[in-house]
């Protein structure tokens, strides 16, 4: 089939979902919704094992992870292996070009443990040429696409530091399953093949491999197409074989910088020698008894504790799932939180960020004051508290002996910069969008920085046991999904799967780490699994609903029930992924 025919079909289909859209929420009454459970929303039962588990966006990438496990590899080693095949099955969110953020439960030590593997701008690309260059663009903005958004990709050093202190098997082992796929081929998934074939015709205008590593005969391939990347499988037997260094120094480092230095481009091989992960505290709030862990900035996830501060003050449970009055609360909550975001989140080598401030009992209070339980706010400023001395992939997995991994690695933008060097079958991430050129900004360019991320993992803990590993995968929607996810698993009483099955909202136009500021309250999306009943009085409390078949997220958790022994698995009914246990 043409891709214009194709595109066509896609455009009437997504067209006729919209109306259904529209017409479920118009006709769904509050009678046919469980406020309470869910149930209405589940669309599978939770996956249930004893020894293991793991959950991803893939189910193949879920299988490998399942057979690390069977063959004694720890949950780091699946968690490794799964990212290792997500990047070849699923480029469309992740690979090895991008960055990467986990949290780790170690059994053996009780505690939780950190890692930041994100990379930096390129040292030689300074604040003033980088204005040049976005001069010569006309634009005021560091662009999605290109050479100048590519920061040095931080994943491949974030697998070597997760290997060498929490994994059992060999890297080659732990390898091997990516490899084979990637020489023998694997057939595409459903939604993973959709997303292609929207990139291939926007990136395969770059510079390099792209359209070469990412197509077949100039077009994307569609579901079941078999697809091979060689290259790919090429640069994994480097990292077998040199480790990291095979990716950081060497052939690898030494390809990248001369395609680089060839197309206009910044990133050099002294700036992948230097790459270093960081491992970090993940930080917490406690939510009605239970402790929800985030990572620091760079990262967003201090948005979703934010938010849960702001509403522990509200008993939720009584409101009802998806009320309007919860649904006010929950956005409003959202908008504060985001302004806070949008202000104060950024790399903390370079700027002091009032963490501790920000997640204080005392700040929330405050913040809560804002909140109009009649009307919705347009216009927020952010706090001052005081200053006290990161399209994606998530996966989650769990092994025999208690240690579980909550991991989330992306490419920023689907399938990144396009900017693929040829014969290494990977492409460059374009987080470096993500940074302002608005002087004196917390999160404005310079080199060597690490830009404001979306990408979150999250943990929570119940006296101090492990309880849930999640994560939600999608740019701004990641911190409130998450306290979507939480609100309905400890105020709604929910099933792991019914609470990433339940429809969702998603709140957009808030003001931004890049500089754009909120007006006008901006806007909430609603799945049609909410009630109209809701939607109307959201309207009549002033916020601008509207609906869309897509956007809310991506979802996978596992869940540590300790009395009995078990793991229950959860994967996102919103994706081609599967949870499975052993």
């Amino acid at each position: 089939m043409k891709l214009g025919r194709l595109t066509g079909y896609v455009s009437v289909v997504r067209a006729l979902l919209c109306a259904v859209v529209v017409l479920g929420v118009a006709l769904r009454t509050e009678a046919q919704v469980d406020r309470v459970t869910g149930r209405s929303f589940a669309t599978r039962s939770e996956v249930i094992a004893k020894h293991g588990m793991a959950a991803t966006s893939q189910p193949l990438a879920t299988q490998i992870a399942i057979d690390i496990l069977k063959k004694g590899g720890s949950a780091v080693d699946a968690a490794i292996a799964a990212n290792a095949a997500l990047g070849l099955m699923e480029p469309t969110g992740s690979g090895i070009g991008g960055d990467l953020f986990a949290i780790v439960w170690d059994a053996k030590s009780g505690k939780l443990h950190g890692l930041n593997a994100s990379g930096r701008s390129p040292k030689a690309l300074s604040y003033d040429q980088m204005k040049a260059e976005l001069e010569k663009l006309g634009r005021g903005t560091i662009p999605p696409h290109g050479v100048l958004p590519v920061s040095v990709p931080g994943a491949v050093d974030g697998w070597f530091e997760l290997h060498a202190k929490f994994g059992r098997l060999p890297m080659k082992d732990v390898l091997a399953p990516a490899i084979a796929y990637a020489d023998e081929g694997f057939p595409v998934s459903e939604l993973i093949a959709y997303y292609w074939q929207r990139s291939v015709p926007v990136l395969s205008k770059q510079p390099g491999g792209f359209r070469d590593t990412y197509s077949v005969n100039g077009a994307a391939p569609g579901k079941g197409d078999l697809f091979r990347n060689p290259d790919l499988a090429r640069v994994y037997r480097l990292l077998v074989s040199k480790g990291r260094d095979g990716f950081y120094r060497g052939e690898t480092a030494e390809r990248i910088d001369r395609f680089f230095r060839e197309n206009g481009g910044y990133l050099r091989r002294e700036d992948l020698e230097a790459h270093r992960s960081e491992w970090v505290e993940p930080v917490s709030v406690n939510y009605r008894g239970y402790d929800v862990y985030e990572l620091p900035p760079n990262t967003q996830g201090i948005a979703a504790l934010q938010m849960l501060q702001i509403l522990e003050a509200y008993d939720l449970a009584s409101m009802g799932f998806n009320s309007p009055e919860a649904l006010h609360l929950m956005i409003e909550a959202k908008k504060i939180a985001f302004e806070d975001r949008a202000r104060h989140y950024a790399d903390p080598d370079f700027s002091r960020i009032p963490l501790e401030g920000l997640l204080s009992d005392e700040y929330a209070a405050e913040r809560r004051k804002l909140i109009d339980p009649a009307r919705a706010q347009r216009r927020i400023a952010s706090g001052n508290p005081k200053i006290d001395e990161g399209d994606t992939i998530y996966l989650t997995t769990a092994d025999r002996n208690g240690n579980m991994v909550s991991l989330i690695q992306s490419n920023y933008r689907g399938m990144g910069s396009g900017i693929v060097v040829p014969g290494l079958g990977f492409g460059f991430q374009d987080r470096g969008e993500l940074f302002t050129m608005t002087p004196g900004h917390p999160n404005v360019y310079a080199p060597g920085k690490r830009p404001f991320h979306t990408i979150i993992p999250a943990f929570v803990t119940k006296n101090g046991e492990p309880w849930l590993s999640f994560g939600l995968m999608g740019g701004a929607m990641q911190p409130q999904g998450h306290v979507q996810i939480v609100v309905n698993l400890i105020d709604f009483g929910m099933g792991l799967q019914e609470a990433g099955d339940a429809a969702r909202w998603q709140h957009e136009g808030s003001s931004e780490p890049t500089g754009e500021e909120m007006t006008d309250g901006g806007f909430v999306y609603v799945e049609s699994g909410v009630p109209w009943e809701a939607v109307r009085a959201l309207k009549a409390k002033g916020h601008d609903v509207r609906t869309d078949v897509g956007g809310y997220g991506g979802y996978q958790a596992i869940m540590r029930d300790a009395k009995r022994g078990v793991y229950f698995g959860a994967s996102e009914s919103r994706k081609d992924g599967q949870a499975g246990g052993y």
